[in-house]
């Protein structure tokens, strides 16, 4: 039995250099006490078939016991390392952290809901070792998932594929594989507003899915909620293209089209008929709606000028609190020996 009530981590510190392994598996984790230590049961075995490997758990801000529990694992294999973010970053900033501490010459992101089933990981690594430098997990089936969430989602996707700049693919979400000169590239792109999916597929490389079947959570439960995944959409959208802002541009120029067109109606109907006094009610449909469009149109500019100003600050993604570095079981063993 693990014991969760453990001392606090050792602060980060320099030691001695441990031996590289073949496997990073970056894990973020936010309030994910429940279904932890079922998620390491069954990593473990699999990767332990894979050759020498390491888990990146990235503790964001959980507000649980869930470091106490990575703390416990940790005591149990040191093959764990743990890097504990100063506070909630979001998910996309905690698996950038991972990408950052993680040391394998291949990297895994996975989450740690059991959703992703750790048993697709061989699927992934043999297309990596035919020669393919990201293979991502591609969802055939999304059990336990309302309608609405699966409609939405391909919804998004098929806006990405058609006013992304990079081709996203369909019904996919951070379960992959990236080789070390993938994971590179990415952690050079530090931008702030960060939508992983979309980097991923910016850096391009050499691509293959493997299909699965998701499964629903092993415990707990979503910490996306209808609105956290709306603005990951707009994170998305804002990100990868500036299709909006010419949305915007393209209905300014219709509704000046259509005034242009109902002047001229005006203008024809004064001078055969008369002219009659307007009605109040076509007078405020016209004012409401061109007001709307303005505030629509002001409303897309702010959000990309939001992103601009901070961009400009340049404040780092993340604060570590600390940092524990994984061990392989021979350089545990031998530090144990000291």
């Amino acid at each position: 039995m693990l014991d969760a009530s453990a001392a606090p981590l050792p602060p980060s510190a320099g030691g001695p250099v441990f031996s590289v392994p073949v496997f990073s598996v970056v894990v973020p984790v936010f309030d994910e006490e429940a279904g932890l230590l079922a998620f390491h049961a069954r990593l473990a075995p699999v990767m332990d078939r894979l050759g020498e490997w390491e888990a990146v758990y990235v503790n964001d801000g959980s507000q649980d016991g869930t470091l106490a529990l990575m703390q416990a694992l940790r005591r149990t294999d040191p093959r764990l390392a743990i890097v504990n973010l100063s506070r909630n970053f979001g998910k996309e900033i905690a698996t950038t952290a991972g990408l950052d501490h993680a040391r394998g010459d291949a990297v895994i992101v996975i989450d740690a809901d059991l959703q992703d089933p750790p048993e697709v990981i061989p699927d992934l690594v043999a297309a990596w070792r035919d020669g393919v430098d990201v293979v991502y997990a591609q969802r055939r089936r999304r059990q336990g998932e309302h309608w609405a969430k699966r409609a939405s989602a391909a919804l998004f996707y098929r806006l990405m594929q058609r006013f992304g700049p990079v081709r996203l693919p369909c019904d996919t979400g951070d379960f992959r594989l990236m080789s070390r000169r993938v994971v590179d590239a990415v952690l050079q792109l530090r931008e702030q507003h960060r939508f992983m999916k979309g980097l991923f597929a910016w850096v391009g490389f050499p691509s293959r899915a493997v299909p699965y079947d998701r499964a629903p959570r092993h415990a707990g439960g979503s910490k996306w909620s209808y609105w956290s995944l709306w603005n990951l959409a707009l994170e998305g959208i804002t990100s990868f293209t500036v299709m909006p802002l010419r949305l915007a541009t393209y209905l300014g120029l219709l509704v000046a089209a259509s005034s242009a067109i109902y002047a001229a109606e005006v203008v024809v109907k004064t001078l055969i008929l008369g002219n009659d006094v307007a009605g109040y009610p076509s007078l405020m449909t016209v004012v409401l709606f061109l007001g709307g469009v303005q505030l629509m149109t002001l409303g897309v500019i702010g959000e990309y000028l939001g992103r601009v100003f901070n961009e400009t600050k340049g404040r780092p993604l993340y604060l570590v609190e600390r940092f524990v570095p994984s061990e392989q079981p021979a350089a545990a063993l031998a530090r144990a020996a000291e």
